[in-house]
Order: structure tokens, then sequence, then C-alpha cells
């Protein structure tokens, strides 16, 4: 779960050109501290220019982008709402079973125990704990959208889908079960192929991800040219609106009832429901996407604890010499202070960034970040050509 970001963890930027950490924000009205923070910002924007303008983008989205202004709920929220109020004696009587510690908090661990029980054993007071629980989590990350809410989502689809349509389009993962990037794609006039059919009702079939969208002239002589704006979109744990329907196809519908949702719910049996379809195809498309030659990864709101999806990015930093990887979260200054006491993968990442990997840490929320990505079409065309100009005279 994404920590928060307290008050003594500024915004702040380490990376190549910048290997210490650097606030990106002057607290004070300190001359010195001013120009300390202007020389990051610009080191920043550099750097996110640079990447903007890769081949392939890549977006990895963890729940810290549904947090927040958006209101979507933590992991707390969701163990708190599964837990408590008429779901209390339930999950009394179903950790008495299964020898879960209610002190422990984690919902994530508690239905791993019940699943894991349920394997070896019938019981129905378990069974109907775990299916309120999924109708409990279904809820709660399909109630909270508000669009007038979604203005980072928005800032974040409108600068990095304005990138060159020659371009391989932006591919965005995400862990997220919510309509987030759907809707917010839709208040900007973003196009999002999702895998689904474009007929009602639409079906998933991952061939729609092949197609792409162009815009017809009015001459037919003319060739067509891509339309902006459009950006492939892959809900790697399914979505509130996914339901498996017989013959084992998956329909787009607006409510779909706790058994026909197609999503993977928070449980250590995640990491094989990935190898199922339809998530096989996202992780399929998700672990090729990080092999690619000329690549930045940015992530986003994700704390590299879903082992399926945190290894594959560790393993491209060790394998692929032409990815970028660009992390943010509310509280990396925190993580790269106390390496002991984070995961292995954000150890070994920090340990690569120091040995001069090309690995950017953000510290900053989603929403933060978002405002910091420069928008490509404000640059005239004398700033793109200085850009690169500069580029070229910077390497060695």
């Amino acid at each position: 779960m994404p920590r928060k970001r307290t008050e003594d963890t500024p915004l702040a930027v380490k990376g190549p050109t910048l290997p210490t950490w650097h606030s990106l924000r002057a607290e004070t009205d300190d001359n010195a501290k001013k120009a300390e923070a202007k020389i990051a910002q610009d080191n920043l924007k550099e750097a996110l220019l640079a990447s903007l303008q890769m081949q392939h983008v890549v977006v990895l989205a963890g729940s810290g982008t549904s947090l927040g202004p958006v209101g979507g709920p933590s992991m707390q929220d969701l163990w708190n709402a599964a837990t408590t109020g008429t779901q209390k004696q339930a999950a009394k009587d179903a950790a008495k079973t299964t020898g879960h510690d209610l002190n422990d908090e984690n919902i994530e661990e508690f239905l791993s125990r019940c699943e894991a029980y349920l394997q070896v054993a019938e019981d129905s007071g378990v069974s109907d704990f775990v299916s309120s629980c999924k109708g409990i989590i279904l809820d709660q990350c399909s109630d909270f959208l508000d669009p007038d809410k979604l203005d980072a989502h928005k800032v974040f689809i409108h600068r990095l889908s304005r990138r060159r349509v020659r371009d391989p389009r932006l591919k965005v993962f995400t862990t997220n079960y919510d309509l987030c990037f759907e809707r917010a794609a839709a208040a900007v006039g973003g196009v999002v192929i999702d895998g689904f059919s474009f007929m009602a009702p639409r079906y998933y079939d991952p061939r729609y991800f092949s197609y792409d969208i162009i815009r017809r002239p009015h001459k037919t002589e003319d060739q067509g040219s891509y339309l902006e704006g459009v950006f492939l979109l892959y809900k790697l744990h399914g979505s509130v609106n996914w339901a498996r329907v017989p013959r084992d196809l998956v329909l787009e519908k607006s409510k779909p009832s706790p058994d026909e949702a197609c999503l993977i719910y928070p449980a250590r049996g995640k990491y094989q429901q990935s190898f199922l379809q339809p998530h096989l195809e996202s992780m399929s498309q998700y672990l090729t996407a990080l092999r690619e030659p000329n690549t930045c990864l940015v992530v986003m709101g994700f704390g590299f604890n879903d082992d399926h999806l945190a290894e594959p990015i560790l393993g491209a930093v060790r394998s692929n010499p032409h990815l970028r990887l660009i992390v943010a979260d509310p509280c990396i200054t925190k993580r790269d202070e106390d390496k002991p006491g984070s995961n292995r993968y954000w150890q070994e990442l920090f340990a690569r960034a120091g040995d001069g990997e090309d690995i950017w840490f953000v510290n900053a929320s989603f929403h933060e970040f978002a405002k910091l990505i420069p928008d490509l079409k404000s640059l005239t065309p004398a700033d793109k050509l200085m850009n690169a100009i500069q580029s070229v005279a910077k390497k060695p």
C-alpha cells in the first residue's frame, strides 16, 4: 500500500544527473535554496521531455493513483469495510477458523488464509465471508468515482497522449479496478483502446489491442493520418465493469455481481490468476513492453509489493540497456533512508541507481507528479531544435 507523504518529506528528485536528493520546491526565501530547486526542476523537466520523446512510453499505475483527491479506497479502507460494522462477527468467526490474527490488518493476507483454508476444507461461514468481502471490494472500487475529481488523470493523459502520432501508442498498465483512466480520457477527448469490441455489447478480444484509429481525409485520394490522443489501456487485475459470462467470455457490464465480476481480488492467488485469460493477455503485453528497446517506463503509485509485476521490472532494469525507469512515489525519500526496511525490489533499484543506471526517483504523489510532466505541444519548433542540439552536445 502506498505510504503517505508527510510534511518533512518535500517534493524532491534523484537521478543520473542528480545523484543526491534535490528539493523541487524552495521552502524558504533563501536564494541559494531557490537556485538549487531551480536546477533540480530544470534537470527533471529535461529528463521528462527526453523521456516522452522516446520511441516507447509505458506506464504502470498502482493503487496510489486512485488515492488522495480522487477518493479511491486504500487497502486499510478495504480492511475496515470488510471487518467492521455488519461484517464484524463474520470476520471474527472466519479469523478464528483460519487462524488469522485480526490485529494484523491486512486484507490480502486475511483473504489468502481464507482461500487456502477453503482449498482443504468446506466451511460455509468462511465461504460466505469471502463472498461478502468480494462484494464489498467491488462496491468500494466502484462507488467513489467522481469525474470532477479526476484533474490529475486528465492532465496526465492529456500530456502523455500528445506524443508524436508516428511513434508507438502510449501503453498504460494499471492494477486498479476503477474507471478513473477511462472517465478522464473521455473528459479530455482521448480515445482508449482497451481490448473490447467497438460495438455494443462490448466483448473482450485481445485482437483489438492491435487495432488503431485514423482520421480519414475528405479527398479519397489522400492517405489517412493517425488520430491524436489514442492510448492503450491494460487492466492487469480486471475492472469493475468486466463480467464473465457463459462460454468463458468477458463482457463489459455496468454493474456486475460479485460472482460474475472478472477481477483478481487481493490475495496471494493473484499471481496464478494473472496467467489466466483475460489477464494473461495483459501480462503478456506487459512483459513484452518492458523488453522493447528505447523504452521509458513510468511507475506511479506502485509499492513494488506485487511480485508478478515487480519482478519483470527488475529483470528489465538488469537486462534492457535501453530502458529508462522513472518512479514516482509519495515517500521514496523515506524508503531510501530506510533501505533495510524496504522490500528487495526497492533495495536493488536504489543500489542500481547508485551505480549509475538510468533510474529517476521523484518523491511526489501522482497528483503532484502529473503537474510536473511538461506539455510537448507547448514547445515551439525552435525550443525542440534547441533541446535536440543540447541532448547531442551532452553525449560523450
